[in-house]
């Protein structure tokens, strides 16, 4: 019964907790400038829905009598223009008139010039060329012209105005959408809907749409105000709005023939132009700011270039343990993300001594990375933080130093070697040009010096021909060539610590082998020290010498390698080596982990494993468990440890 009641009433209150991402109209609201462009933007509108029912003359009715009153004058709070009429209606009415032809002319483009894009992109060919060579033909000519010989055409009118406007914009519409949509039709998930069966019109609309549709609104809301400006531009030169109608743009017009005598005839309509048209822009910036995924997955800013440091206290001794290259004490990183407060990582200690090899070993989602990343700043912020804790570099607190000096190290005194070769390299340049950009970086060698120095690091990672392979761009190396140029680009600046992030994951067994022999004489050579970040305990066996496993953010259990493989203490290290296959064992039994990870904005009050542990009992939940000594040079986070009697040798 207490079983049942305990695996049951987790879910109950997962299910009461709000959530704590943001919503759309929050992130808006977060971007101040975007928030006073929607509350202009909101109230010019509401004025000219409203201009029916609000006690205002007819717009349209002279009074020679009244001509050219200034602001403020009784009955006309801003005056009156040449004919008697007033300022303030016009206004009011002439806002309307323009919103209108605005946001019509905006979605006549974007529709066609979207279904243009959208058509081009996917069907290429033939199609595309016919296509946009149409698009080219009505870009060649400058927009402006293009628009005047359309209503000279059709005639002076407003709606001929709206016309014209949509049509010059429609090639902006289609040279974007175009662009997207060529790109998502060569994916794999577009593959996948031909050979599912669906049509080409299916895959247009269900499939390629929806991806490109964020760009679309984007587009529309930063154009919206250039299209009224182009009306009033129109209407101005008496191509758009008639008399008596009247619109921003005529407004302006009117007022130009007496500037210097009644100023405020023509100010006034002209100062109502940049305030619509800069409050749609901000509001336009703050919509592409909503639609940003990244920013709708809670971050409410961009990230900066360094991991923001939020400590409450900091830790007064700056020594670093005897030998230690790096000392990290107590390294607790969260994510903010709206309300919930995400604990990636929990109290993290990790010393990493010259030539030495450090494993940490996890199930994805463990923190492992993030605790790897904390060390330099590379944690986006937001939504992440470091919130305690200290990181000696040679004495040095890295959590302390300026941003420049950081920028020194990254690189130079610690490298990273991340999961996935071909998109930590730029597509665009040869490896050649971005090693010799890494050497040049931290060292003031000249272009042929860093050439040569490029040319040797290719040839001590194993590549053969390095002089040539320094012309290759990356899509023409295979994986496990591209991961030893990025392992080149770690030594570019001798540094003293490598933090490896999972480098063999995307490689196949005889590549990963290679690699990791790689570094493991790269490291004894050159005496440097490597953080290796890894989820298989085979390769842990490899190159580690010591081994920290974590779980929800934190280390259950550190010691040397063949101590942990041969007698884990911790229930989930246990369950993890029992993952692993051995060769040569056919007949050994495969376990699994039952259950998940906790979610790290939800944490047990005790242990963290104790819902997946077999080993688990009541004092298990009550309290925090502590990292505790378990042997010379062993720690485990277990108040029921496997072999417990070793722990007390």
């Amino acid at each position: 019964m207490v079983e049942a009641s305990t695996a049951t009433a987790p879910p109950a209150r997962a299910a009461k907790r709000p959530s704590g991402r943001p919503d759309s109209l929050r992130l808006l609201l977060n971007n101040k400038l975007a928030t006073a462009g929607l509350v202009i933007f909101a109230l010019i509108v509401l004025a000219a829905l409203a201009a029916p029912l609000l006690p205002l003359p007819d717009p349209d009715v002279t009074a020679p009598a009244n001509r050219l009153f200034r602001p403020l004058s009784e009955g006309h709070l801003l005056g009156t223009d040449a004919l008697g009429r007033d300022i303030l209606s016009r206004l009011v009415w002439g806002s309307r008139v323009s919103l209108a032809v605005g946001i019509s002319a905006t979605l006549i483009a974007a529709f066609f010039g979207s279904l243009i894009g959208l058509v081009a992109g996917y069907a290429g060919g033939r199609v595309d060329t016919m296509l946009m060579r149409g698009i080219d033909m009505v870009m060649a000519f400058p927009y402006i012209l293009l628009a005047l010989a359309i209503v000279a055409v059709l005639g002076p009118g407003l709606l001929n105005a709206l016309y014209a406007i949509a049509v010059v914009n429609i090639p902006f519409f289609a040279r974007n959408i175009r662009g997207i949509a060529l790109g998502l039709s060569r994916r794999e998930f577009v593959d996948a809907a031909r050979l599912s069966g669906k049509s080409h019109a299916q895959i247009l609309f269900i499939e390629v749409l929806p991806n490109v549709l964020p760009v679309i609104i984007i587009t529309m809301s930063t154009t919206v105000g250039w299209m009224i400006l182009e009306t009033a531009g129109l209407s101005f030169l008496g191509l758009g709005a008639q008399p008596p109608q009247a619109d921003l743009g005529s407004m302006l017009g009117d007022g130009r023939k007496i500037l210097f005598t009644a100023p405020h005839v023509s100010i006034i309509p002209g100062v109502m132009i940049f305030v619509l048209v800069m409050s749609i822009n901000l509001l336009g910036d703050g919509v592409r700011d909503v639609l940003d995924p990244r920013l709708k997955s809670g971050a409410l800013t961009r990230p900066v270039a360094r991991t923001a440091v939020m400590r409450e206290s900091v830790t007064e001794d700056a020594t670093p343990s005897p030998g230690a290259v790096l000392d990290v004490r107590g390294l607790r990183t969260e994510f903010h993300m709206g309300r919930e407060i995400f604990r990636a990582v929990s109290g993290v200690d990790m010393r990493l001594g010259q030539g030495e090899c450090l494993g940490i070993v996890g199930e994805s989602g463990s923190g492992k990375s993030v605790a790897a990343m904390s060390i330099m700043g590379l944690v986006p912020t937001p939504p992440g933080r470091i919130t305690g804790g200290v990181a000696l570099l040679g004495g040095e607190d890295l959590f302390s130093v300026s941003d420049e000096r950081v920028r020194q190290l990254r690189g130079s005194a610690v490298s990273h070697v991340f999961q996935d070769p071909l998109s930590t390299l730029h597509p665009l340049f040869t490896v050649g040009d971005q090693l010799i950009e890494a050497i040049q970086a931290h060292q003031p060698l000249s272009k042929g010096e860093a050439t040569e120095k490029a040319a040797e690091l290719l040839k001590m990672v194993r590549i053969p021909n390095p002089a040539e392979r320094l012309k290759s761009y990356p899509h023409e190396l295979s994986g496990g060539m591209r991961q030893r140029v990025c392992i080149a680009m770690a030594l570019a600046a001798d540094a003293k610590i490598i933090i490896a992030d999972e480098p063999t994951t995307a490689l196949d067994v005889t590549v990963q082998a290679q690699v990791l022999a790689l570094l493991d004489t790269l490291r004894r050579e050159k005496h440097t020290g490597i953080l290796f970040i890894t989820h298989d305990f085979g390769v842990v066996s490899a190159i580690c010498d010591r081994v920290a496993v974590m779980y929800a953010g934190q280390f259950v259990e550190t010691g040397t390698t063949g101590e942990i493989l041969q007698s884990p203490a911790h229930p989930y290290t246990a369950k993890l080596i029992d993952c692993v296959p051995v060769l040569g064992q056919p007949e050994r039994r495969l376990d699994a982990i039952e259950g998940r990870p906790p979610m790290v904005n939800n944490l047990p009050v005790g242990c963290r494993f104790a819902a997946r542990c077999p080993r688990a009992q009541e004092d298990c939940r009550a309290a925090p468990i502590s990292l505790v000594e378990f042997g010379q040079g062993r720690a485990v986070r277990c108040i029921h440890p496997l072999n417990a009697e070793a722990g007390h040798d």
